[in-house]
């Protein structure tokens, strides 16, 4: 998910026609890495030169927070980023330099491998750039994170070391400065009317008065790494080392909050932006535009996408009525969605409950997993509930390579029906398990490692309608909870385009989501709420989920009885995270070689 805030690396589509015909290219490059590859040419070269120079200088932009964060061995970091207008202005510089030395690469000349490579390259730069040149930093959280909110993430690093720990005493007392850029950053978006809308900033204030109202240091969130110190720092230093925690928090922390908290009220939300449209916004268009791009990494328009979504919906509609009435379910659709949002017998009574249940489903798909997937990784996940600060605003789940987060806060609104695909999504076969192939990629350059929305959401979905195929929904409710999980996202595609395109209101936007989907009220405000402050995120999910089943039916139609279904999904896996147009061509590459192997 993306980390507001943070220069953080993504992906948009391939645009250009001849980076398309690149992607297209691939299809027939592909079988080759299987192979032994020829010794690199200057082509080659030159292009492993820039993305390496640049990957270095990239890591540089975002100070690590402890030497795992990114296992890359760094040298935790001092210093929090340089968020100011300045620094911005001289990424933008340097990132123009990288795409004009990319510019000089015949990418018909590099190796199969790098032409995948340039492939998944190039839109991510081009991205970067785009995100700098808009300054979308002036609009640096939105209504699911923020830049003070994944500061906690930093307080879950636990150090290995006394220098890890002075490390992260000298990050804290970096707070004021990195808050000071953010809210002069705000103030600039707010002058030229780029901000988060007005009608969804009700409660983001609650997060920063947790820290600005603290009032026991030791019970911050920021002194969680002091609680268990490694045994190997002598007993003295770590109380020293507690002593420098407590006086970051208490001098520089908990001051540079409220200060936060006090621009927040009095000035943030009075001249936040009344309207909702991501292109009521100066240069709205292009803006939207370019986060469709992003996010979905294809050339649809907006209208195109809402007409997707409205023949989605209408499917998965038919196929939620077939199910109420296998129940004998006497009464409307509206009738069905009450009561699934009262009844006592979904939901849990404890988050330990809950969390129990999320483990117990976890070890199912456990037991059937490696009958769909033929490489598994090594890396295993932890499931733990949402952290208390956050949670109110986060979603029913999180998932990664090392962790799956469930979401105990308000349990009335965490239904047991909706568990199953939400499992599925969020740890194996989906994120976790999609993250922990990553991690354990070959030889491959560390940009490859980012997170491309379409492909991971995607992948997180289709996982969801794998469950079924495994045979993980086991009553009628719970694979109701699946459709209800395809149609939230089929929904997403209407409320994003409708809101930012066609200028929905934010009670059209609700009604159709609780019309459409047994999610709970909570739930449904939330949501609603992330797609008008998160422009273009939403629409991943179903557009990538679409295209890795078309493309199983494609393989399906071309293989016959020959179709292997654990040899697909490692095809899918395969390359990492990359554009739904790479994927394509790593798709068709798969059939042409299965078809060929299957003619011999």
């Amino acid at each position: 998910m993306l980390r507001s805030g943070h220069f953080d690396a993504g992906c948009r589509h391939v645009k250009s026609p001849a980076l398309r015909s690149l992607a297209l290219a691939c299809c027939l490059l592909l079988p080759a890495l299987a192979h032994a590859q020829s010794p690199p040419s200057a082509t080659d070269k030159s292009f492993e030169t820039i993305y390496k120079a640049e990957w270095d200088w990239r890591t540089q932009q975002a100070p690590s927070w402890d030497e795992d964060s990114d296992n890359s061995g760094r040298t935790p970091s001092t210093t929090l980023a340089d968020v100011s207008p300045a620094a911005q202005a001289k990424r933008l510089a340097y990132l123009d330099g990288v795409l004009k030395q990319l510019d000089a690469i015949e990418a018909g000349k590099l190796s199969a491998a790098n032409q995948v490579n340039f492939a998944v390259y190039r839109p991510q730069i081009q991205h970067l750039a785009a995100e700098l040149r808009f300054r979308d930093y002036e609009m640096p959280f939105n209504a699911d994170s923020s830049f003070w909110s994944d500061l906690g993430f930093m307080a879950r690093a636990t150090p290995r070391d006394a220098d890890g720990y002075r490390a992260y005493a000298s990050r804290l007392r970096d707070v004021p400065r990195y808050f000071e850029q953010q809210t002069t950053n705000m103030r600039a978006g707010l002058a030229r009317g780029f901000s988060v809308p007005r009608a969804v900033l009700d409660g983001r204030d609650v997060s920063i008065a947790m820290v600005a109202d603290l009032k026991d240091i030791e019970s911050s969130n920021f002194y969680d790494p002091y609680r268990k110190m490694p045994s190997s720092i002598p007993a003295a230093e770590q109380e020293t080392l507690r002593a420098e925690g407590r006086a970051a928090i208490r001098d520089a922390v908990v001051p540079a909050f409220a200060k936060l908290l006090v621009f927040f009220r009095s000035d943030y939300m009075p001249k936040a932006r009344t309207t909702l449209a991501a292109e009521a916004m100066p240069d709205g268009e292009a803006w939207y535009r370019e986060q469709i791009r992003k996010y979905t990494t294809l050339d649809l328009t907006a209208d195109d996408i809402h007409a997707i979504g409205l023949k989605e919906v209408a499917s998965i509609r038919a196929e939620m009525d077939t199910i109420i009435r296998d129940v004998k379910f006497t009464g409307s659709f509206a009738d069905f969605l009450a009561f699934l949002r009262s009844d006592p017998q979904f939901y849990s009574k404890t988050p330990q409950q809950l969390l129990d249940r999320a483990a117990w489903i976890s070890k199912r798909v456990d037991g059937e997993i490696g009958k769909i997937i033929g490489t598994l990784p090594r890396g295993r996940f932890t499931i733990v509930p949402v952290p208390p600060d956050i949670a109110p605003f986060w979603t029913a789940g999180r998932g990664g390579a090392e962790t799956y987060w469930v979401n105990t806060y308000n349990l009335p609104s965490r239904p047991l029906y909706n568990l199953p695909a939400l499992t599925l999504h969020e740890s194996s076969p989906g994120h976790a398990l999609q993250g922990s192939l990553v991690r354990e990629q070959g030889d491959v350059p560390d940009f490859r490692k980012d997170y491309i929305s379409a492909y991971g959401e995607g992948w997180g979905l289709y996982s969801e309608w794998l469950g079924k195929e495994m045979g993980i929904y086991e009553t009628p409710y719970e694979d109701f909870g699946r459709l209800t999980y395809a149609m939230w996202r089929a929904c997403r595609l209407v409320i994003d385009t409708g809101v930012h395109h066609k200028g929905w209101s934010r009670e059209q936007a609700l009604a159709y989501l609780r019309d459409n989907t047994a999610l709970s009220e909570h739930e449904v405000t939330t949501e609603v709420d992330r797609y008008i402050s998160w422009p273009g995120q939403a629409l991943s999910y179903k557009l990538g989920e679409l295209t890795i089943m078309r493309l199983r039916r494609e393989a399906e139609a071309a293989l016959g009885p020959k179709f292997d279904v654990r040899a697909f999904h490692d095809a899918v896996l395969a390359q990492g995270s990359v554009p739904l147009p790479v994927l394509e061509s790593q798709i068709r590459a798969y059939i042409a070689e299965a078809k060929a192997a299957k003619s011999r």
